[in-house]
């Protein structure tokens, strides 16, 4: 009686359909473990008009001022490898080394870096919140922290007169750049 049930259990339904659902059985099986064991609830966020707003601006600020602290550390960096390779080139002279340029290229250097903090104070000084200039040769980079609408005319034009003043680089070789 035994065989006969399985048979005709087996002959109705037919193995394949059996080994189908078996495997369903077994995939759903794994998800809901799956789901058990890694599943963390995230907290509830408020959403609201003012908390948006004002994470935003903190998160513009930071990224802001993380902005301009690695610029003007990467300015530093770059301006002292090249003095240390100038002056190792000074202390040890070799025969096709001319000391007498490599001198000029260091007070070149040192001219631009006085020249650079000049133009970061005065347009700090008129009321810009932050400021990194970098003069290399006759042309010069000004970057700026500039209100969302941007830099108004006179701005711009405050900024390249402050460049022309102290580097003597015209206002056509000066880039003004709004962050």
């Amino acid at each position: 009686m035994k065989n006969i049930f399985k048979s005709r259990f087996l002959s109705r339904v037919g193995r394949r359909n059996i080994i189908i659902v078996a495997v369903v059985l077994l995939l759903g099986l794994a998800v809901y473990v799956n789901y058990r064991w890694f599943y963390q609830p995230v907290q509830t966020v408020d959403y609201s008009e003012s908390d948006m707003s004002a994470s935003l601006a903190a998160a513009d600020a930071a990224a802001n001022r993380d902005y301009f602290a690695s610029a003007d550390l990467s300015r530093r960096q770059s301006r002292d490898q090249a003095l240390e390779v100038l002056q190792a080139a000074v202390d040890n002279p070799a025969e096709d080394t001319d000391v007498s340029g490599t001198l000029a290229q260091i007070s070149r250097i040192a001219a631009d870096m006085e020249n650079e903090s000049a133009i970061e104070t005065l347009v700090l000084a008129k009321g810009f919140d932050k400021c990194v200039a970098v003069i290399n040769g006759d042309k010069a980079a000004v970057i700026v922290n500039a209100p969302e609408e941007g830099l108004l005319p006179t701005q711009i034009a405050q900024i390249s007169t402050i460049v022309y003043e102290q580097a003597g680089i015209l206002p056509a070789n000066v880039t003004i750049i709004q962050k």
